[in-house]
């Protein structure tokens, strides 16, 4: 967020707040949304864009995490499947079912304990709406046929897929429809304890410019920072520690053919997947490294792109090479530190730590995308007994997020639907609108074609920028063509910098949070 307006600045130092959270990645997000749906009065601010860091370098998927059984994680993959089934539900347009194929090599883990760790994973979750696993045979099924033909059994199984960084932004969104107040490219640099509260100094990163607030307690979501702001920002002394693990992901032009996407199991125990993305492309990731640097500054190194590469090429007829990269990226994740040997074994589960010697303040140690709406029911329960506020009923499990009020076998009517609104709209145009925004498409698109304004570049419209601009808290090119859609791997250099001239030139408001309440209250 750039600035904030005086009547804005004389609100955050008037009432203080229920709860300052501090990062705009997942998990301070799914907080803030369920901390303000239960009425508590909420600020969140994020010191860069919403899911600038870890939170847009996943995966991408909405899973249980097969391999964590080796590890006897049984809770965390229970409770991340029973969530995957409700963010199906949830959020139909940017989270949506996929098949996986898994061949089994000779080399590494025998077949019957592959069968036995699927048949736990797809009996975990109780009530699963998606397909069973089943053994096929991959010199005769066309899943088989992008594979060598060394691998001839295989198995079939179900997770789900996400647009990370556009689930982070839909659950900002949904806080602010119920009230919160959201400041990105906002830093939270001082705050001072007392017996009832917090003083917050926040400082706004592109202007400099410093305000005061108070707030009955502070979440800790800060990711990779977490440590670091208990440290040198509050001053509190942290019980717990963070491990930081790289994660990098190559995209390459399409391998294969087919909605399906494959696990492969490599020679270190690790396994890699290689997904089908954006349509003409193929995600490939991930690794797991140990990092000691600046998490703020991330990239992909040249030996990670070589053991990716050489990972899928041990499966596929076509094989890649580090040249085949179209883009790559790479993010740290906040793992709690459990002492494992290995970054591979460290616990993806989470532990949120409390400390009420005052005015309290929570701090979040690892976690997961999938597991991010029970994570935040968790955190508001332990945060409960000194807000009362908060002890309102449990609401997100059904509460559809921004744009995903529909039923999933209603996507393609939805799609054909949006093409009657806009004639003009081509069916990928209109089938990529509705799913990045759901129903919320329709307030973006025209009947006249005319009235979408400049375009820039591929399907991008005036319109589209300005719904971003003025509803997602967009505020670049790189925001809009990186995390709110992926159209950067469409379009060059001149495209973002024309996009980022028209930003420029455009004057907005502090945020926009009046536009989703008035929504709310219409609804």
């Amino acid at each position: 967020m750039s600035s904030m307006n005086e009547a804005a600045s004389a609100n955050l130092r008037s009432v203080p707040y229920d709860l300052l959270v501090v990062g705009g990645g997942v998990n301070g997000c799914g907080i803030a949304r369920d901390a303000a749906g239960r009425g508590a009065r909420v600020l969140l601010v994020e010191q860069d864009d919403l899911a600038s860091h870890t939170s847009s370098a996943s995966t991408k998927l909405i899973h249980g995490g097969l391999r964590y059984l080796e590890y006897y994680e049984f809770r965390l993959v229970r409770e991340a499947l029973i969530e995957r089934e409700r963010l199906l539900s949830i959020a139909p347009h940017i989270i949506w079912p996929m098949r996986f194929v898994l061949p089994h090599s000779k080399m590494l883990r025998p077949a019957w304990l592959l069968r036995a760790g699927l048949f736990l994973y797809d009996h975990l979750c109780p009530r699963m709406s998606l397909p069973k696993t089943n053994k096929v045979n991959l010199r005769s099924n066309r899943v088989g046929e992008p594979l060598r033909d060394e691998y001839r059994l295989g198995f079939v199984y179900s997770d789900g897929w996400v647009q990370d960084s556009r689930l982070v932004v839909l659950n900002a969104m949904d806080a602010s429809a119920h009230g919160a107040e959201i400041l990105t490219r906002t830093r939270l640099t001082a705050a001072k304890r007392g017996a009832e509260g917090w003083d917050a100094t926040l400082t706004d990163t592109v202007t400099g410019e410093t305000r005061q607030v108070r707030a009955r307690a502070i979440v800790n979501a800060a990711g990779p920072w977490v440590a670091e702001l208990l440290k040198d920002k509050v001053h509190v002394e942290s019980r717990n520690s963070v491990r930081l693990v790289k994660g990098s992901h190559i995209v390459v032009p399409r391998v294969f053919d087919g909605a399906q996407s494959y696990i492969f199991q490599n020679p270190d125990k690790r396994i890699v997947f290689a997904i089908p993305y954006e349509t003409d492309f193929t995600l490939i990731g991930t690794t797991d490294v140990p990092w000691e640097q600046d998490p703020s500054h991330v990239e992909i190194a040249p030996d990670e792109v070589k053991y990716l590469c050489e990972s899928v090429n041990r499966y596929f007829k076509k094989t890649i090479s580090p040249d085949d990269v179209v883009w790559s990226y790479a993010g740290v994740r906040p793992l709690y530190d459990d002492n494992s040997g290995s970054a591979s074994a460290v616990t993806r589960d989470y532990v949120l730590d409390v400390d009420s010697a005052a005015a309290p303040i929570l701090s979040v140690f690892g976690g997961k995308i999938t597991t991010f709406r029970k994570l935040a029911e968790h955190a508001i329960e332990r945060l409960a007994p000194f807000l009362p506020v908060l002890k309102g009923p449990e609401w997100t499990a059904s509460r559809p997020l921004p744009g995903g009020d529909f039923e999933r076998s209603q996507f393609r009517s939805l799609v054909e639907k949006l093409k009657v609104q806009g004639p003009w709209l081509d069916t990928y145009t209109a089938w990529r609108l509705v799913r990045n925004y759901g129903t919320r498409a329709f307030e973006i698109v025209k009947a006249d074609e005319a009235r979408m304004g400049q375009r820039f570049g591929e399907t991008l419209t005036q319109a589209e920028v300005d719904y971003l601009i003025d509803h997602e808290w967009a505020r670049s090119a790189e925001d809009i063509l990186w995390r709110r859609s992926k159209i950067g791997l469409r379009v060059g250099t001149d495209v973002a910098a024309s996009l980022q001239s028209y930003i420029d030139q455009r004057k907005t408001s502090a945020h926009p949070a009046p536009v989703e309440k008035e929504r709310e209250s219409a609804s």
